[in-house]
This record gives structure tokens, sequence and C-alpha cells, in this order.
């Protein structure tokens, strides 16, 4: 008696805790860094040799610079406003129970300075500093610094192909 209905639980407990597992689904970088920004990682890269003159044409004035070895270095410094949620539990505190209550804040605003090397009169070095994380993508607060630069450079670069072609 004992074994027959054991015998009819194990396929419902095989479909349950299949069905358990296959919930469990891992994300698609399951490192414990995240990935860099693409637009800034290309800033990074496509950004290096464009002129003074092309950088305020796509970044604007530099907030700050600072006297370096052989040029200088241009600071752009923004501030996020990013969406705020704050949920606030109110104190519940029931005699001899322990209080509960507290709060949850998701996406603080944050900041970026970019730093831009300029040596010789062109940029040499693109950097990124400040509070610029978000919970995916490293710098991903200083896309809107160099999002337009990268779109300079690439079209500068399309230009000098069609006018140059091998």
């Amino acid at each position: 008696m004992i074994f027959s209905r054991i015998r009819k639980l194990v396929p419902l407990v095989l479909l349950a805790g299949s069905s358990i597992v296959s919930s469990c689904v891992a994300p698609d970088d399951t490192s414990n860094h995240p990935k860099e920004d693409a637009t800034t990682a290309a800033a990074r890269k496509e950004m290096v040799g464009l002129s003074e003159a092309d950088v305020r044409m796509c970044a604007g004035f530099p907030t700050a610079t600072a006297d370096a070895e052989r040029g200088q270095i241009w600071t752009y410094q923004r501030t996020v406003q990013r969406g705020n949620l704050n949920v606030v539990i109110p104190t519940l505190a029931v005699g001899a129970i322990p209080t509960v209550g507290g709060s949850l804040n998701v996406d603080p605003g944050g900041y970026c300075n970019t730093q831009i090397r300029m040596v010789d009169g062109r940029v040499a070095e693109v950097a990124y500093a400040g509070d610029n994380n978000t919970p995916n993508h490293r710098d991903a607060l200083c896309v809107s610094t160099v999002d337009g630069c990268v779109a300079y450079a690439r079209q500068r670069h399309q230009v000098r192909t069609r006018a140059n072609p091998r």
C-alpha cells in the first residue's frame, strides 16, 4: 500500500522538481564585473587622433583643464539625474515583536568626469572617473559626453577613407 502511494508520488515529485530547476535561468553575463559600455569603450579608441577643434565640435568646451606633460588634460564633468524609486516602509513595533521597517532606493544619481589627454594638440587618451557605473555597465553614465565624439570620429574616418581609397 505504501509503495503504491510512493510510486504514484514519484512522477509528481520529478515533475515539480524539473519545473523548479527549469525556472532557474542563468543570465547572459554571470561574471561579478559588469562589462564596459560599448560607446565609452569605442571612445577610448576612436577619439584618439582627433584635434582640439574636433573635440570642441563634438563634446563642447571642457569644464576644466590642467597642464600636463607636452599638453593638457581636458575634463568634462557631467552630473546625471537618474530616475529614482524610493520606497519607505514605516517602522512597526508591537510589544515584544521586533521592529520591522526600512527603505529601498533604486538608481540614485551619479556623475562622470571624462578626462581627455591632449598631446601636441590631438587626443592621446580618454579615461573616465566618478560614480559612473550602472548595474549592468561600467562607465555608462559617461556616454552622454562621448557619444557625439564617437559618431563624429567615425564620420571623419569615412570621409578620409573615401578621399584616400587604397
